[in-house]
């Protein structure tokens, strides 16, 4: 299996910052004690940022961006 491609890399962090938007927005309702919440949306918001800034990474080495040794 070859690298990720540039569209691949995209696409994810599109993806990514979507979920993780909506996420954000459903981790941030009032808490209805009637219907609890059976979703972890807050910790998937913390995921979906944690691995777009691993896809930043990738996309920067995909640019030729290296760090500084």
């Amino acid at each position: 299996m070859g690298p990720m491609s540039l569209t691949l890399t995209l696409s994810l962090m599109i993806a990514t910052a979507a979920l993780g938007g909506y996420a954000g927005w459903r981790g941030a309702q009032p808490v209805n004690l009637v219907r609890p919440r059976l979703v972890p949306w807050r910790f998937i918001m913390l995921l979906c940022a944690a691995f777009g800034f691993l896809l930043l990474v990738h996309l920067a080495a995909l640019f030729g961006i290296q760090r500084p040794s």
